[in-house]
């Protein structure tokens, strides 16, 4: 499964306007809620208490905000790449601009786990980080992300 079959038409922002971690946090819930029908206060809480055990951003300016969630049938992702970088206290200290947020069903252990495995690997590379960035609109950063492999078997 490819990481754009993830995320529901209008899972995409591009350009969104933050200027704190908390501020992508809040408005990445709000597109969650609209998408998943949960209320965003409900998404923004357990993102939030998820970053509190220790920072989402992995580095490169990429952050992989997640949490599970009562009342989700599927996991849902949000990818946002925003005006300015924001500090996600990644582990490399730089700000983060590519967020992809994911919100599962509270017992998809094992199904989470391999959604985070397969955004983790495809904002590592370089290439796809660069197209990201460069992508003119929401529609451009999908096909990015469906340009994964469907043979990924994680």
């Amino acid at each position: 499964m490819a990481l754009a079959d993830l995320i529901p038409s209008g899972g995409v922002h591009v350009d969104l306007g933050a200027s704190s971690r908390k501020q992508a946090l809040q408005a990445m819930s709000e597109l969650a809620a609209d998408l998943t029908g949960q209320p965003a206060r409900a998404i923004f809480d357990a993102v939030l208490q998820r970053e509190r055990l220790g920072s989402t951003g992995v580095g490169q300016g990429v952050a992989i905000p997640h949490a599970r969630l009562a009342g989700i049938d599927s996991v849902v992702g949000i990818f946002a790449r925003l005006r300015t970088p924001v500090d996600f206290e990644s582990i490399d200290g730089r700000p983060a601009d590519l967020i992809f947020m994911l919100i599962a069903p509270e017992e998809a252990g094992a199904e989470h786990l391999k959604a985070l495995a397969r955004v983790s690997r495809l904002l590592r590379r370089e290439d796809v980080r660069q197209r990201l960035r460069a992508a003119p609109d929401s529609e451009a950063i999908h096909a990015v992300l469906a340009g994964e492999p469907a043979t990924d078997a994680a």
